[in-house]
């Protein structure tokens, strides 16, 4: 892929207006998957991302481990280095591109870059997870803009709905499939009824699950991306040590069979919620695998790809929907974030969309993320009994535990694989963890119960 040829970054012609003031020079650190797209479609789509910014985007210097490898990509207009610092300090360089990845040493190079007075773009949503406070009130002193839309959710401008397109809106939650690989995963169990390791395994051989790929798996990567939504969703900071994460290694194939019995798929969520009922204020933040209604918009987003919804008071609820991966998919992110820099020419530091869309005196330090027993949704469980007959047991069991049972059946034969033995299968209506939490555990003590009960949360994300 990064043999392809590269057209000139001279244009054959730009429009007047493009013409009128000096191009914004980029300097990019890293020229690998999100590197070398970034470059392909500046150069393929020059002339019109120059009208659309008002301005030329060039790329001046880029840093790379391998130079030959960098000329390759880039050719011999474009400035090469393997120090990032002068990148990032360069005096002929305007914007910062982070292309790198990381969290240490990207720090100290986008640190550095805005201490210089230069703006930053990054697709790099660990950095910003961990250190975007940091970042971003060092953006705020120094008057230049951090962007990241390509840091969620990559081709899908989430970013820019929720800090322009929803600007009027009180936004209740945030909701969304954030991770390609997980949700490759959870299709090819579905769909094959393959295991957890097969599905992976298939994942890995495409491509899209990294040879080490717990970011994906552990929920961890999708965790770095709703955290930055929520801060931009509730005007709060970013709260990344705060979230609630659970990935899906430990999911088994039988639940997501009998979440199909029941009429629900299962899916890795990201979920941001504002709860403000009684003496609760704080926001729900949390990835977990769930069940969703097999009707619902989310259930049908497959494969690799990604959606978000919003709900707001004003809009209701809205859906976006692209791939969460990609080069070119991640390049169309960065460059729209460039674009927006390249029309900052003139602004005010006060008069420029805000980092995380509320400006500084208006983000609510003190609004707090909820602990994981005040989270308030439904439930499934998944209860192995000896007997078939003691089904009417369970129920009542948990109708004592005061927990709110909607729905108890049995798992049908073919749900069930031979030798599991009778599964009782609960949905609930919403409930504290915690009382879900002290039931299961007291659960796994009844006589009745053949081996440990299986929970996961069911979100109905209505309207």
């Amino acid at each position: 892929m990064y043999r392809d040829p590269v057209q000139s970054l001279e244009a054959p012609s730009l429009p007047s207006s493009a013409t009128a003031m000096r191009p914004l020079r980029v300097g990019m650190i890293g020229i690998g998957t999100v590197g070398a797209g970034t470059f392909r479609v500046l150069a393929r789509n020059q002339a019109l991302i120059a009208g659309r910014a008002g301005r030329g985007i060039k790329m001046v210097v880029v840093c790379a481990r391998s130079l030959a490898r960098a000329m390759s990509v880039v050719g011999k207009d474009v400035a090469l280095t393997n120090d990032p610092m002068q990148v990032a300090t360069h005096p002929d360089v305007d914007v910062l591109v982070e292309a790198a990845g990381g969290t240490g040493t990207a720090r100290d190079w986008v640190l550095a870059a805005i201490r210089a007075g230069k703006h930053v773009v990054t697709a790099n949503k660990a950095l910003l997870a961990e250190h975007g406070n940091e970042i971003f009130a060092a953006a705020r002193q120094h008057g230049v803009a951090v962007a990241y839309e390509g840091a969620v959710a990559v081709s899908i401008p989430i970013v820019k709905a929720l800090r322009e397109g929803l600007t009027a809106n009180r936004i209740e939650w945030v909701a969304g499939i954030i991770n390609g690989t997980t949700n490759f995963i959870l299709s090819k169990m579905r769909d094959e009824g393959v295991g957890f390791a097969e599905a992976l395994a298939q994942a890995q051989a495409l491509g899209y699950a990294e040879a080490d790929p717990t970011f994906d798996i552990e929920g961890i990567d999708a965790a770095h991306k709703i955290t930055l939504l929520a801060a931009n969703a509730f005007g709060m900071p970013v709260r990344f040590a705060d979230a609630q994460v659970e990935g899906i290694t430990a999911l088994q194939g039988l639940d997501v069979a009998c979440a199909e019995q029941l009429g629900y798929r299962i899916k890795l969520l990201g979920v941001a919620r504002r709860r403000k009922d009684g003496e609760v204020d704080g926001v729900e933040l949390r990835v977990q695998p769930a069940l969703v209604p097999a009707t619902h918009l989310l259930a049908h987003v497959n494969g690799s790809m990604n959606a978000v919804m919003v709900k707001g008071d004003a809009s209701g609820v809205t859906m976006y929907y692209g791939a969460g991966a990609g080069s070119e998919q991640t390049a169309s992110a960065v460059i729209a974030d460039l674009v927006d820099v390249a029309r900052l020419q003139g602004t005010q530091a006060a008069q420029r969309v805000p980092h995380l869309g509320f400006h500084a005196d208006a983000v609510n330090d003190s609004l707090a993320v909820l602990p994981r027993a005040a989270v308030h949704t439904r439930h499934y469980l998944r209860v192995p009994v000896h007997q078939a007959q003691q089904i009417e047991a369970v129920g009542a069991w948990l109708a004592a535990q005061q927990v709110p049972v909607l729905r108890v059946e049995l798992a049908c034969e073919k749900t069930a694989p031979v030798g599991a033995g009778p599964q009782v299968l609960v949905l609930t209506d919403a409930v504290a963890q915690s009382t879900v939490d002290l039931a299961v555990h007291a659960l796994a003590a009844h006589p009745a119960v053949a081996g440990p009960v299986a929970a996961l949360r069911v979100e109905m994300l209505e309207g």
